[in-house]
């Protein structure tokens, strides 16, 4: 129990990492970075490994909101517990949006 309290603890902490990291950079999702992972919380079960289930309404309305720019932020950033990369990659589809799909980077 108190190691898995402190992984939670250390993937925190290198999300925040990341978005400092982001921001210096400049990047159009640098200040926004741990914004746009709260935004997608919605998706979470559309995400998650070896998940079956399709976006919400409510993931589908994060996700274009969010935009490609900062949705492929987050695809291609740091690792985040618990959501499978290429699931991700593909809301775009899913939730018809009008931007191209993430491209993980290699």
């Amino acid at each position: 129990m108190y190691q898995n309290k402190n992984m939670k603890v250390l993937i925190l902490v290198l999300v925040m990492a990341a978005a400092m990291v982001q921001e210096s950079k400049g990047h159009p999702c640098g200040s926004t970075f741990f914004s746009a992972l709260v935004q997608l919380i919605p998706c979470r079960s559309a995400v998650a490994p070896f998940s079956p289930i399709p976006p919400t309404e409510s993931c589908c309305a994060s996700v274009k909101a969010l935009g490609q720019p900062c949705l492929c932020v987050l695809v291609n950033g740091p690792p985040i517990s618990g959501v499978d990369r290429t699931m991700a990659m593909q809301l775009p589809e899913k939730c018809t949006a009008n931007f191209e799909p993430c491209e993980m980077a290699k």
